[in-house]
């Protein structure tokens, strides 16, 4: 709305020159006619360029004008070498070559002008230490953005956890992260296109999620960042934007901690936030299959960690109270020992011993000529 505002002031103003233009008899009624075409034609070519352009670049728009600056001063300079040059050469009034002056004055400027600009817009990147304004940096508010890799948003526990609304800091995608995404998307194998593909659908999830602060940034980046690896890019990115990069990928972790950038993990912040078991606490676990050593028994929590049970392999599929023993962490995860109780174990050693016993009497009984039965002889 504020726009159109100014887009009518704009027309309005351009109005106002014209009919004062005419009341102050500036203009002749030749040259007036001369001015509302001229102004018209102003007029409209300004308001297309405005509607046309939606995607407007700030640093587009100061690389234009230091380049304007720049192009002017040097044509200005290139101004005085001419008019030099026809001093000394006394080129006399009257001749083509003097009417040229001017006509080859505009046509340095011109050049100049054009030749800046190009070069500024082509190179503002490799520049930004001499024209500092040409290329800006991205302002973010509070607490450092969080820059998301390819890999975090495959996994998609991302969204689960910005969903809760402890991030208290912006989410950013790269452009090229979200290409990448794309192109696995694309891919002719099954596994890597259902990836991509998922990747994809978490992105769109969390965009349409109102509570979760997300954006698809354009990075401006040189030539020669262009042309690296994703990884080398978005440590750049992070860089630029003195943000945090959220990701799964343990390369990529080591190489952004040696650029001094910080790197929030996924896995590890799963793993913090799984329950805290002590030895000498019980728990209950449900037994799904054996374990490698004679007599165990291996069960599950919810997180996925695993728990190993002494003396657990006879009570498969079944759930049963357990004592920790001790607690394991790898760098694969974390994993429980615990063994029974020892009124179960006991229990269950004596029903054993007498499983064994009654198997063993059931066998001598079934033995001919042997039972333990004998009738009293009369």
């Amino acid at each position: 709305m504020v726009l159109w505002v100014i887009r009518a002031l704009f027309v309005v103003m351009i109005v106002v020159i014209v009919i004062l233009g005419d009341l102050f008899n500036v203009l002749t009624r030749k040259s007036l006619a001369v001015a509302v075409v001229g102004l018209l034609t102003v007029t409209t070519l300004g308001l297309t360029v405005d509607l046309l352009v939606r995607r407007k670049s700030l640093a587009a728009l100061a690389g234009v004008f230091f380049g304007l600056l720049a192009g002017s001063i040097v044509g200005l300079g290139f101004s005085y070498i001419v008019e030099f040059l026809y001093q000394v050469h006394q080129v006399k009034e009257g001749t083509d070559l003097y009417r040229a002056k001017d006509g080859i004055k505009l046509i340095i400027q011109v050049l100049c002008c054009y030749l800046a600009i190009a070069f500024i817009l082509q190179t503002k990147n490799d520049f930004r230490f001499i024209i500092p304004y040409v290329e800006f940096s991205k302002q973010t508010k509070g607490a450092a953005p969080l820059v998301l890799d390819t890999s975090v948003i495959i996994d998609g526990r991302i969204s689960d956890i910005a969903s809760t609304r402890i991030l208290g800091a912006s989410m950013i995608v790269p452009r090229f992260v979200l290409n990448e995404l794309q192109n696995i998307a694309d891919s002719p194998d099954r596994l890597r296109r259902a990836r991509g593909r998922r990747g994809l659908d978490v992105l769109n999830k969390m965009q349409s999620d109102k509570d979760i602060d997300i954006e698809i940034l354009d990075v401006g980046l040189t030539s020669r960042q262009q042309s690296e690896p994703v990884d080398q890019k978005l440590v750049t990115t992070a860089l630029n934007l003195r943000g945090k990069i959220v990701t799964n990928d343990y390369n990529l972790n080591k190489v952004a901690s040696l650029r001094g950038v910080e790197v929030i993990n996924i896995n590890d912040l799963a793993n913090a936030l799984k329950p805290v078991v002590l030895p000498g606490e019980s728990m209950s676990v449900r037994v799904v299959k054996p374990g490698d050593q004679p007599g165990q028994g291996v069960g599950y929590m919810e997180d996925g960690t695993m728990i190993v049970v002494e003396q657990g392999r006879q009570f498969m599929n079944r759930e049963v109270e357990i004592i920790v023993t001790s607690v394991l962490q790898t760098s694969a995860g974390r994993m429980i020992f615990g063994r029974l109780p020892d009124d179960l174990d006991n229990g269950n050693a004596a029903g054993s011993r007498g499983e064994r016993a009654n198997s063993r009497d059931g066998s001598d009984a079934s033995r001919p000529g042997q039972s333990r039965y004998r009738p009293r002889p009369t």
